[in-house]
């Protein structure tokens, strides 16, 4: 499982922002690590929510691979299609990070544009890409998760990165609230807490 390790400054408390690469976006990773190969030098990302797209483009304009627009799906359509032109007119890859399938673009132009770029999509994480995840998020907060967290909260944990972030975030809380270590009693009620009373038979 490889990070990569972002250019930007961590807030108060907080460790460096990393991007965990493993079964749901080693595909991506490796794309836009080669922007020359895009088709009209344009890439078109969508994921889950939490999935690290924003970041992923952060990296992207951070290592200076080209120009990233997160939220383009949300961007005035003329304004971007003028930014399309100006990043053909210079020659520089252009990634666009949009919020998830079903992007509807009205202006003809655009729509054939971006229809001819390369299209990215971030999936879903396995088991070692789960892992890798929790203990990423753990580290990101300062959180020590005790021995054996990893092995336990793999298959219990929620399939989604919203899900997996949530649950680190419950683990913290508790663990703060209590003033106690994360230990196994704290994980339990950390998956019940963001997974609900169907979570029980699995604890």
């Amino acid at each position: 499982m490889k990070q990569i390790a972002l250019p930007l400054r961590a807030g108060p408390g907080e460790g460096a922002a990393r991007i965990v690469v493993g079964s749901a976006n080693a595909a991506v990773a490796e794309a836009l690590a080669a922007p020359e190969g895009w088709p009209f030098r344009t890439a078109v990302l969508t994921g889950p929510p939490r999935s690290g797209k924003s970041l992923l483009a952060r990296w992207f304009a951070g290592q200076g691979k080209g120009d990233a627009i997160d939220d383009a799906d949300r961007m005035e359509e003329t304004e971007l299609f003028h930014r399309w032109n100006r990043a053909q007119e210079d020659g520089t890859p252009l990634l666009l990070v949009a919020g998830g399938e079903g992007w509807e673009i009205a202006l003809p132009d655009l729509r054939s544009r971006i229809g001819a770029a390369l299209h990215l999509a971030i999936g879903a994480p396995d088991d070692e890409m789960v892992a890798a995840l929790i203990a990423a998020h753990a580290e990101q907060c300062g959180l020590a998760l005790g021995d054996g967290a990893l092995t336990y909260l793999t298959p219990r944990v929620e399939r989604s990165f919203a899900g997996i972030e949530r649950l680190v975030a419950a683990i913290d809380r508790i663990s703060l609230e209590r003033k106690q270590p994360a230990t196994q009693a704290i994980w339990r009620d950390a998956l019940e807490a963001v997974q609900g009373a169907a979570q029980r038979r699995l604890l």
